[in-house]
């Protein structure tokens, strides 16, 4: 009788030892399954010795009672499983190391998506890109060989000697200027980190970080060439609409066109890293103060201050390079340096030094521009900004108002990144955008016109309040009480609890100062301050705290006390534009 295996049964648990037998007369196959004991056995000399011989086999037949033949099926079906089950094994060990370089493939390829080159701090290019960079950069390379000259043959013929000479007359000016276009002659010393748990330092809020010093003839000359540049570019700004503005659609602001912006004025950009970028916006308003007042305090730095006491912190005339035609001003040149901030301690204030240059260019109205000029040695910013040629349009209307056009564009280098609180507020340009700074002014102008009206209603003074003159005298002190408390909001040289990181940071300012301000005791002032998110209308806040009744909720030195209201004075035709004097 001969038997023969089935080769598909070989996979099943010890279906290797299925046998099949055929029988001649009946032509039906039968099967024989083998013990288990039999199956033990075979799978043991198997794990020894997969290849028996002709001997082995016997005596394996002879021990287990099975023929020779079945013993031989048995082997072959045994290593044929093995084999398959060793591919299939193989395959997925394969497949899985496929799907791993699959995955390391992709991440290579996103991180060289996302890589920074090394010298520049950019993304890297393309052969493409690399040569249209290549050639944008010939672009402002001749572009600056262009200033070069220009303000080589100005100083030429301001100084009366050849250019070539100028280099052993430096020296003698006591000038270390460099002829560059930009060239670094202003940085700004940031105050040092102070820890509040080891030794608190006393800070002066009003000290700038500018030291001036004597500014010389080729200065100045430089200044007036790029005052001049400056009011040109700005002129060009306020007066035409597309294609250099555009309106953003969701809520009309107007901000730069940048493509049509570069083809007009072609210069390379002040910061060369990854994080710079323009900020710019455009608004305009009427104001209730005549145009030459506005002019008059534009170009008096503390008058400028107090015009605009919840964006300046601080403000300074360094020097007066011209004052200007005596009546208008115009021509007038002076180099600046003011302090910016929002109303948050999470917030770095912006500083500028800059030039400021005002100039009539009609009857009736006048143009003041400011653009950064570098002009101090080995300082540097707080917070990386440079101011491209901004300002504003006056126009003289009727009733004592003005027009004023108001131009923002700043290029701002944020080398640590604007708090989540208010990233949103920066980036869209409200928090710094032309719209605040003629809004204030409009707000700030409305408060002097009622500053300085004649006639007040007899129940604004509740009895308390005689005179017109006291009532003024009122409004004074609290326009000093709202700039102490903006200053104190900037936490210009904040100290703060020792957390590196904004997840950890504690949000908690702490300011410790000398009071030097008028009506105020002498002696060292101790400020804390925060920001925090509320999900309510700021309406609904402002109602709240300008509510006497609400105040015993919120008002710690109110003890509990009802709090009556004794006097309340008008600051503008919004009612809660207003001063009240209250008793506790």
């Amino acid at each position: 009788m001969d038997f023969m295996m089935e080769g598909r049964g070989s996979y099943g648990g010890g279906s290797g030892d299925e046998q099949e037998a055929s029988n001649d007369r009946k032509g039906k196959k039968t099967y024989h399954r083998h013990n288990p004991y039999q199956i033990q056995q075979l799978e043991s000399f198997f794990r020894a010795c997969p290849h028996p011989d002709e001997n082995q086999r016997r005596q394996l037949s002879r021990e287990l009672g099975l023929e020779t033949k079945q013993i031989k099926f048995w082997f072959q079906n045994k290593r044929t499983q093995t084999k398959t089950q060793n591919e299939r094994a193989d395959n997925s060990s394969l497949r899985t190391e496929n799907e791993k370089i699959q995955c390391e493939n992709l991440a290579i390829r996103e991180a060289l998506r996302n890589v920074i080159c090394p010298s520049c701090g950019g993304p890297p290019f393309g052969e493409e890109e690399r040569q249209r960079n290549l050639h944008k950069l010939r672009l402002e390379n001749a572009h600056l060989k262009e200033e070069h000259e220009k303000v080589s043959n100005l100083l030429a013929k301001y100084i009366g000697k050849p250019i070539s000479q100028l280099e052993s007359l430096l020296p003698v000016l006591g000038s270390s200027l460099d002829l560059s276009p930009r060239s670094s002659l202003t940085q700004i010393v940031p105050s040092p980190a102070v820890n509040l748990m080891s030794d608190p330092v006393i800070l002066d809020r009003t000290a700038t970080p500018y030291q001036s010093r004597g500014i010389n003839d080729l200065e100045n000359a430089l200044m007036m060439e790029t005052a001049a540049t400056a009011l040109e570019e700005l002129i060009r700004l306020l007066r035409i609409d597309e294609p250099l503005w555009m309106k953003i659609l969701n809520d009309g602001r107007c901000v730069l066109h940048r493509d049509s912006y570069e083809k007009i004025f072609p210069r390379p950009n002040h910061f060369k890293s990854s994080n710079a970028r323009t900020e710019s916006s455009k608004a305009s308003g009427v104001v209730t103060m005549s145009a030459m007042q506005l002019v008059d305090a534009f170009l008096d730095a503390d008058k400028w201050a107090d015009l605009f006491p919840t964006v300046i912190i601080n403000a300074e005339t360094f020097h007066i390079i011209d004052p200007g035609m005596p009546g208008n001003r115009s021509g007038a040149l002076q180099l600046m340096y003011q302090q910016m901030h929002i109303f948050s301690p999470l917030v770095s204030p912006r500083d500028f030094c800059f030039l400021r240059h005002c100039q009539q260019i009609e009857h009736g109205v006048w143009v003041i521009v400011d653009v950064s000029y570098e002009f101090l040695k080995d300082c540097v910013t707080s917070a990386r900004c440079w101011r491209l040629p901004s300002g504003c349009m006056i126009q003289e209307m009727p009733n004592g108002c003005s027009k004023v056009t108001w131009v923002e564009h700043v290029e701002v280098d944020d080398k640590t990144q604007t708090h989540r609180l208010y990233r949103d507020l920066v980036f869209n340009t409200t928090a710094y955008g032309a719209e605040r700074w003629v809004f204030t002014l409009q707000r700030m102008c409305e408060r002097l016109a009622y500053t300085f009206r004649d006639c007040a209603p007899s129940h604004e003074l509740g009895g308390v309040l005689t005179s017109n003159e006291g009532r003024r005298s009122i409004m004074k002190l609290s326009h000093r009480m709202v700039k102490n408390f903006c200053g104190v909001l900037s936490m210009s040289g904040k100290l703060d609890f020792p957390q590196l990181s904004e997840v950890n940071n504690s949000g908690v300012r702490i300011s410790v100062r000398i009071s030097s301000e008028l009506g105020q005791p002498s002696g060292t002032i101790v400020s804390a301050a925060t920001s925090l998110w509320l999900p309510l209308q700021p309406e609904s806040i402002f109602n709240f705290f300008k509510d006497e009744k609400a105040r015993v909720q919120w008002d710690v030195l109110s003890n509990g006390s009802p709090v009556h209201e004794i006097a309340h004075i008008l600051t503008g035709v919004h009612p809660g534009n207003s001063i009240l004097i209250i008793r506790i």
